[in-house]
């Protein structure tokens, strides 16, 4: 991985300084947090308090102490009080232990659902016994953590933590009860933990040295796939830049191409090539093969100094300066649009700001805000891929977000002026802690399998951050207000509707997503009466996004609702959408052609435009936290 130099930082900041805009935006969310005071300027007490947070928070993996207390005060009180819950709770694990027990000879084995137990050696004994009883007591757990009485939040962190206690402690992590190990251990006479240690002392030795110094040298060691030359190879240019992002554009690569181009807009989250990494699973290059001009924003990864970016800012001079420039720079007067998780977030907003201005014949709302003059190009559809838009069911990522989890959050940022990449990444991890951890933990110590490299593994070691006053926005307007579904979110001086739109939706969901669960990206039909053709991919938030054509075990239901159809359920569209074999880019690609004018000739990139090669230099900005 490349690293800037001091004088390149120094080149970067004047370019960002020749291109920022003079002006800053108005505001656009209702509910922003109170001014921060100069820590300066804080009283002795304020101090002591915010110190003891920390302190708290840090043994807490950064979360809330005070929230989990009472999560479990709440849920353990309410269960007292009620004998009668108790007593069938007894009933039921009278019944799982039963259950549990070894089956007579020649009962038929009940079909298997979890990925971990699959295997036909845990139908042998005794580790079917160890799988059985393990099964029983996530059973019997899962109905104790549901008692009438505690807050909807509390009871997901009860069930949260729960579920990754029980985790940690599956047959399946264990070398005495996962029979797996024991054939490993037959098959190499023991070698899988020789080597197993070996990975461990490894491992051991490097925790050993961590301090912030050496934290910050392992953080920014070169990725196996560096960017520019096994990842984010694609051909193409950086057209435009700001002081928040670069816009790439792409090559053609055929001698015709569809005259919408396509500009992609990428979560601020995660760094953009997650849609471009190696040739062979890139999304960019698939697209620009089917015949698209393909454009793509590479967010800047920011420093404490941009504590102030708010908001406003990833919508005027992220998305709509984007837009504008997609315009200047291809001559069209329509695009395709598709933003991915947070970046379709953005991009939703941006589509409903733009679509209620024209209906209600104001000027677009860039031509006030933003460091251009040119008219934004018409939006001939809108994809979002794993977008929320209703955040009342975000899924697992909701159990680190209420009231006091964000006094701590913003604590933490008022220290640093930005949300980390190493806390999101925590975040993350334990959120998929079976398969990021406890999986891991078992090939290497226990196998003695050593971590392949993947291309999507060191793009999540890639982390970005957020910063201060962005994130507190986003997390207070749209997590804990939703003011974005029911219409209290602001562009400007005006509400933002998402009944507005009425272009072509293209909307994606993953099966296995903890980031913006399924049935909550489908609440996108209940905020909108347009066309909508919904896909719901197998996968999780980015494995199920990244699924090039070829990939095996693959595949997906879609179904389009037109304008003024009646609603279908979650559960209905399963029961009544086809499903599909193979990649879900396909359907897409043949959708946004059906939806674009005939084929022109394919123009190479101007010179003019050309500010420097792909991918750009914001992408190589790394931090050690």
């Amino acid at each position: 991985m490349l690293e800037e130099s001091p004088a390149a930082g120094a080149a970067t900041q004047a370019a960002v300084a020749a291109t920022a805009p003079a002006t800053r935006p108005a505001p656009v969310a209702a509910a922003l947090p109170a001014p921060r005071a100069a820590a300066t300027e804080l009283p002795a007490a304020q101090h002591l308090d915010q110190a003891a947070h920390a302190l708290l928070s840090r043994a807490a993996m950064g979360l809330s102490p005070i929230s989990l207390t009472l999560a479990w005060a709440d849920w353990a009180l309410h269960l007292a009080a009620s004998p009668g819950r108790l007593a069938t709770l007894a009933q039921e694990a009278a019944r799982g232990a039963a259950a549990a027990l070894p089956a007579q000879p020649g009962t038929p084995a009940r079909p298997e659902s979890d990925d971990r137990f699959r295997d036909p050696a845990w139908a042998q004994w005794p580790y079917a016994v160890f799988k059985d009883q393990y099964k029983a007591a996530c059973a019997w757990w899962e109905q104790a953590v549901q008692v009438d009485g505690v807050s909807r939040h509390h009871a997901q962190l009860v069930s949260f933590f729960t579920r990754q206690a029980l985790d940690a402690l599956s047959p399946s992590n264990f070398a005495a009860t996962n029979p797996l190990v024991a054939q490993a251990a037959r098959e190499t006479g023991g070698q899988n933990f020789v080597k197993g240690l070996q990975l461990l002392a490894q491992d051991l030795a490097q925790q050993a040295t961590k301090g912030d110094a050496a934290d910050a040298a392992a953080a920014l060691q070169p990725l196996p796939f560096a960017v520019g030359r096994d990842v984010a190879v694609t051909p193409g240019k950086v057209v435009y830049r700001n002081h928040l992002i670069e816009l790439i554009r792409y090559e053609p690569t055929t001698a015709t191409v569809h005259p919408e181009p396509v500009l992609i807009v990428p979560s601020c989250i995660m760094k953009y090539y997650i849609l471009d990494l190696s040739p062979g699973n890139s999304m960019v290059r698939y697209l620009v093969g089917q015949g698209h001009t393909v454009y793509i924003i590479s967010w800047r990864n920011p420093e404490a100094a941009d504590r102030d970016l708010g908001l406003r800012d990833y919508l005027h001079s992220g998305v709509m300066d984007a837009m504008a420039a997609v315009g200047r720079t291809s001559g069209a007067t329509k695009l395709h649009a598709a933003g991915y998780c947070l970046g379709g977030t953005f991009l939703s907003i941006v589509a409903a700001a733009l679509a209620g201005a024209k209906a209600r014949g104001d000027a677009q709302p860039h031509r006030r805000h933003t460091d251009t003059a040119t008219d934004l190009p018409e939006l001939a559809s809108v994809t979002l891929l794993t977008t929320l838009t209703d955040f009342t069911e975000p899924g697992e990522l909701g159990v680190f977000i209420d009231d006091d989890q964000l006094r701590t959050l913003r604590e933490e940022m008022a220290r640093t002026g930005y949300l980390s990449g190493k806390q999101m990444s925590g975040s993350f991890q334990l959120m998929g802690s079976r398969d990021l951890i406890w999986s891991r933990n078992l090939r290497r110590y226990a196998l003695g399998q050593d971590d392949k490299p993947m291309d999507l593994m060191s793009w999540n070691a890639d982390a970005t951050r957020l910063p201060e006053r962005m994130h507190s926005e986003y997390l207070q307007s749209l997590y804990l207000n939703n003011a974005l579904a029911t219409g209290r979110y602001r562009v400007g001086d005006a509400a933002v509707a998402l009944s507005d739109l009425h272009m072509p939706l293209f909307v994606v969901g993953t099966a296995r997503d903890h980031v913006a669960p399924w049935k909550s990206v489908y609440k996108i039909h209940l905020l909108t009466d347009t066309d909508t053709t919904f896909v719901l991919a197998s996968g999780g938030h980015n494995a199920g996004i990244v699924s090039e054509p070829g990939r095996p075990r693959r595949g997906y239901q879609i179904a389009e609702r037109r304008r003024g159809q009646a609603y279908a359920t979650p559960e209905d569209y399963v029961n009544s959408a086809p499903a599909r074999e193979g990649s879900w880019w396909e359907a897409w690609s043949a959708w946004l052609a059906e939806r674009s004018g005939e084929r022109v000739a394919a123009q190479a990139i101007p010179a003019e435009q050309a500010i420097e090669d792909a991918p750009g230099r914001y992408v190589h900005v790394r931090h050690a936290d």
